[in-house]
């Protein structure tokens, strides 16, 4: 009988905290500058410097921890975890060991309308290494040392996820949880946010875990899925041919689709870590906690429960909705210009507006058409001043305009025709010109209606209020 086999993932995000400078030095933290511009002496560890702990850091740290109901220590270490790597100036890197920041917490995730805990190990703070580049050297390798020193929250799973979909839901919470507490822009191809996944397997129903593997640097969504499909293939292969795992640190090349070998991977005590001697305990104190709680925003979930209540939206279009801070902050600002028309503001928003920013490839805080111009269109929608098709005219002007809609809907003349007078004068003429319709409508061929409809919204260049056109028609074609 063919084996069944278990899927067990646990994961390590290093979130790049939102400090304008270093963890341990002065230096800047902001990305894009010219390579070895923005390392300091201490970040080089060079003779006679020494550390100094950045505040906004630890007030970082201690934010997420009281997001996620995790025990904050009220007393935790800096230890130095050696390990020699050319991006590592100082042959260690300053991080926290056996006395964490943060201790055990948790986060949910819905999986096809399942909710599972996943538990949270543990959040430390440590610093980040320099960058190797490998190309345009010409054979060799260069180091850019400017993220040496830049402030990392290490947030560090329980190995409570068993597939691809718990883990990306689990990545894609947290990556919203940063960005909603302010401690992280969540920028993944700027590295801001990335993910090591840890990989093992074990026969359906064993209790030991099975010997695991760790990809580092997973950037994308889509990469964390592609290589745990992968990685979850490749150790199932070997299992069933009556190989062993072996412990070690492997790479995802997204052009082949594939994991590769990078090292054999080390134990905890392999980085021979000991406490850093140039850097005093942090004591957390009640007030400060008491500070931080008071800091806490409305997190995605309070935040999704409030949305489906206050403004009546379903459970999907919640959660789009507040997957993002910016973006549930446009919303109501939308709503906010627009007032009862919450659920035409969703299905925009979620429609034409996502459509162009995927389009053109921005992000909501780079929305050519900001919420207040957005709740200005559905204002108009909604009392008919334009229909839902002239609607997407003006939207289109809006992306490539600063004018309201108000202005671009009197400019351009794009006033939905309400006229009661007007329209049965159009009606009127149109039924003498195609008797035969009329006749036929009158005949039970109802069907012909859609002529009528549609001969009224060509000749006023789809101006005509449809509903007012329809109930118009129907009256005259009755009589």
């Amino acid at each position: 009988m063919a084996i069944q086999w278990e899927t067990v993932i646990g994961l390590e995000i290093h979130a790049q905290l939102s400090t304008k400078s270093k963890i341990f030095s002065g230096a800047s933290t902001a990305y894009g500058a010219e390579p070895n511009t923005q390392a300091c002496a201490v970040d080089l560890g060079l003779p006679g410097t020494l550390p100094v702990l950045n505040q906004q850091a630890v007030r970082y740290a201690v934010k997420f921890g009281l997001a996620i109901g995790a025990h904050i220590a009220p007393y935790s270490i800096f230890s130095r975890k050696n390990y020699f790597y050319p991006d590592l100036p100082k042959g260690y890197q300053i991080s926290q060991f056996d006395k964490p920041i943060v201790g055990l917490g948790e986060i949910d995730i819905d999986v096809d309308g399942q909710v599972k805990t996943i538990g949270v190990t543990r959040a430390h703070l440590e610093e980040d290494a320099g960058k190797s580049l490998h190309e345009d050297f010409h054979g060799k390798t260069g180091v850019d040392l400017n993220r040496a020193g830049t402030p990392l929250l290490e947030i560090v799973s329980e190995p409570d996820m068993r597939s691809a979909a718990d883990a990306v839901a689990y990545v894609k919470k947290l990556h919203s949880l940063v960005q909603y507490l302010g401690v992280c822009d969540g920028n993944m191809q700027e590295g801001s946010f990335r993910c090591d996944v840890n990989i093992s397997m074990r026969p359906m129903g064993q209790e030991e875990f099975g010997t695991r593997a760790e990809i580092k640097n997973l950037n994308s969504f889509r990469f964390i899925e592609k290589a745990i499909a992968h990685e979850v293939e490749r150790q199932v292969d070997i299992l069933e041919s009556g190989g062993k795992i072996v412990q070690e640190t492997r790479l995802y090349d997204s052009d082949k689709d594939e994991t590769r070998s990078m090292r054999s991977k080390e134990e905890a005590n392999d980085y021979r870590y000991f406490p850093d001697p140039d850097l005093l305990p942090v004591v957390i104190s009640e007030q400060l906690l008491n500070e931080m709680r008071d800091e806490l925003p409305e997190l995605p979930g309070a935040k999704k429960q409030r949305f489906k209540e206050q403004y009546d939206l379903s459970e999907y279009d919640a959660e789009l909705l507040t997957a993002q801070r910016e973006l549930a902050d446009y919303y109501e600002v939308a709503v906010s210009y627009a007032a009862g028309e919450a659920k035409l503001i969703a299905n925009w928003v979620m429609g034409e507006l996502s459509a162009g920013l995927n389009q053109h490839n921005l992000d909501i805080a780079n929305s050519p058409v900001n919420a207040e111009q957005l709740g200005g269109l559905i204002k108009n929608i909604a009392d008919q001043t334009i229909s839902g098709k002239i609607a997407k005219v003006v939207f289109e002007k809006l992306w490539n305009s600063e004018a309201t809609a108000d202005e671009i809907i009197e400019q351009d003349g794009l006033k939905q025709i309400s006229d009661t007078g007007a329209l049965e004068k159009i009606i009127d003429q149109l039924m003498l010109d195609n008797e035969d319709q009329v006749a036929q409508f009158r005949a039970g061929k109802t069907k012909v209606l859609g002529f009528f409809v549609g001969s009224i919204m060509k000749q006023t260049q789809g101006k005509a209020n449809p509903q007012q056109v329809n109930q118009l028609l129907q009256k005259k074609l009755k009589d």
